[in-house]
């Protein structure tokens, strides 16, 4: 068995422990409020930080103006409770009409 088919049968097993801890524990331990409130922000932090690195780049560089673009102008139908689908559409056709008019 190589090194690599070794990490990954261990990152499965660690995952299904995670997995199983859930269930396993639900009920038994109660966490303060303060500790649900920081992991609650924490969730966002990380949520926003994907976001923004899906956003913002691509093959270790700078993704260009039109991929941001597009996503600003998704957030903005989202936050005023527009369809999914318009939400979708809204962005990529931001995206692709900055394209074609030369936006990197």
């Amino acid at each position: 068995m190589n090194a690599t088919v070794a990490m990954i049968l261990a990152l499965a097993v660690g995952t299904y422990a995670f997995r199983l801890v859930g269930p396993a524990l639900h009920g038994r331990v109660e966490l303060p409020a303060r500790v649900q409130e920081l992991l609650s922000a924490g969730a966002i932090v990380l949520l926003v930080a994907l976001l923004a690195t899906g956003a913002l780049t691509e093959g270790g560089g700078f993704a260009g103006w039109a991929r941001p673009a597009g996503v600003a102008v998704a957030g903005v139908l989202a936050w005023r409770r527009a369809p999914f689908v318009v939400v979708v559409l809204g962005a990529a056709a931001a995206t692709a009409g900055l394209r074609m008019a030369g936006v990197a």
